[in-house]
């Protein structure tokens, strides 16, 4: 079944060699010119002589056929990308540093939208990379595509010299997100001082993730007017109805009861095929771990390498971070091995993949109260690894730390990890994990301030906002009401 998969995948995903020598030649090629008319209507290059001072990069295709979830072909994709892993810091980029949204932002932004009634819509920027030029000092150089050489007299191969960014380059995607920044400023949506992604309006919310983009208001036609905006600002922004799905995610709002249903069963199943388990005859799981820490199992037979093993726990990060908090201990866990695991480490994973076949529908249930309450649930164990791990290694004595931070009563952050100090007492293992959860918990608070501003929930109106840290050992409660403080964050 894999092997299938694969071959469908390098079908749908062609090189330039099988695209031009396939069944569907001629449309790939007539992908390919449509590509570099676009990027040439945008003046994306210059075409210049080559000489020897310059660090010309390769380019490459990238071919897509896009089909409807029955399989029946929906398009043909080309893109032209440079080869960025070619490029030399200093040379011809410099910063690559780019921000997304966080997730914390965009639950926040979910539970007001079943509080107040928020109309949302999600948008895609078309080409996104290539809205934004090239700084002045960045000089890249790229080689022509396959299929649209041109030489000089000589019969040398002349080369692009860039305007600018385009997909592959380094640089690319913190260029478009400063291109943004200054878009969603010029038409008078300020960034938040809390998330770098999140913009703020007179009468609407956005929030940027590279080029897929979130808008929430009290009203429609205040998103469509941003949306009208920026278009009147060369942004190419495309409408993609309410945030019914974003990244992945797929957003259910249930009218009657005022609830927001995430969920990520097209990710669960991929990782259940990259599992290779049998639907019909693995045994599904109640819960996704065994009672015991999973330890280092050093003599343990090697693993098998019957599937990539960083390639699921990647998939289970996302998949945790996002809808499940019930896999956030046992994917912890796993994660731990990634670079060298043992064959109790796969073991491990398809628990949790047997778990997953018996919750393969589920997700994070938002179901916020009225009032915006905040509270924050901290707890750790004490040498949890203590029994399980080499008594001579000092990770064997470590604690880990888990906390949820609850607003409106849903979950909006979560952690489990082991802790980085070694606590020599259950106080100091709690007292570092309350310190941990506080870190989280500060910004959240400003977050839900300036947000819930945003929404039209004046001071004046706004419910009392009320914040509990609930902690269950007394001597870290101690320590943590005593004046002043004999243990800050």
């Amino acid at each position: 079944m894999l092997a299938a998969k694969t071959a469908s995948n390098q079908e749908d995903n062609p090189s330039w060699v099988q695209a031009m020598n396939g069944p569907f030649a001629e449309e790939y090629w007539q992908a390919a010119c449509i590509e570099v008319e676009t990027l040439e209507k945008m003046e994306a290059w210059d075409v210049v002589d080559r000489t020897s001072d310059m660090n010309v990069l390769p380019s490459t295709w990238a071919f897509k056929c896009k089909r409807f979830p029955d399989g029946m072909i929906k398009k043909f994709k080309a893109r032209f990308c440079a080869r960025g892993d070619r490029q030399i810091e200093g040379v011809d980029y410099f910063e690559t540093f780019a921000p997304v949204v966080q997730w914390v932002t965009i639950r926040l932004l979910l539970i007001l939208e079943c509080l107040l009634g928020l109309v949302s819509k999600q948008g895609d920027i078309t080409c996104a990379f290539l809205h934004a030029h090239l700084e002045e000092d960045e000089k890249v150089f790229l080689r022509m595509p396959q299929g649209f050489k041109q030489y000089d007299k000589r019969g040398n191969e002349k080369v692009f010299s860039m305007n600018r960014s385009i997909y592959g380059l380094k640089q690319s995607p913190r260029a478009f997100w400063k291109y943004m920044v200054e878009k969603f400023e010029a038409v008078g949506m300020r960034q938040s001082d809390f998330d770098p992604c999140l913009f703020i309006g007179d009468n609407c919310i956005a929030v940027m993730y590279v080029d897929d983009v979130l808008l929430w208001s009290t009203k429609e036609e205040y998103i469509i007017k941003v949306g009208l905006d920026l278009r009147a600002l060369g942004v190419d922004l495309e409408e993609e109805e309410d945030a019914a799905g974003y990244l992945g995610v797929q957003l259910t709002k249930i009218s009657k009861t005022g609830q927001m249903v995430m969920t990520q069963e097209g990710l669960i199943t991929r990782i259940i095929e990259a599992l290779g388990l049998d639907t019909d005859k693995s045994t599904p799981r109640n819960t996704p771990c065994l009672k015991a820490p999973l330890s280092k199992d050093l003599d343990g037979d090697p693993a098998s390498g019957s599937f990539s093993y960083p390639s699921v726990v990647g998939m289970l990060l996302y998949l945790a971070g996002h809808t499940r908090p019930d896999l956030t201990y046992s994917v912890s866990q796993v994660a731990r091995f990634t670079f060298a695991p043992k064959r109790s480490h796969e073991q491990a994973l398809k628990l949790i993949g047997r778990y997953l076949l018996a919750t393969r529908d589920k997700g994070m249930v938002l179901t916020p109260t009225k009032e915006l309450n905040v509270d924050a649930y901290p707890d750790a164990d004490f040498a949890g690894l203590w029994g399980y791990e080499d008594s001579l290694d000092p990770l064997c004595v470590r604690s880990r730390t888990g906390f949820v931070i609850n607003v409106a009563n849903c979950p909006v952050f979560w952690k489990s990890q082991l802790q980085t100090e070694t606590a020599t007492s259950t106080m100091m293992s709690e007292v570092i994990a309350l310190a941990h959860c506080c870190r989280e918990l500060m910004p959240i608070l400003d977050m839900v301030d300036e947000i819930g501003e945003a929404v039209g929930l004046e001071q004046s109106e706004s419910p009392k906002m009320h914040i509990r840290i609930h902690e269950d050992n007394a001597g870290a409660l101690v320590l943590a009401q005593t004046l002043p403080p004999q243990f800050t964050p």
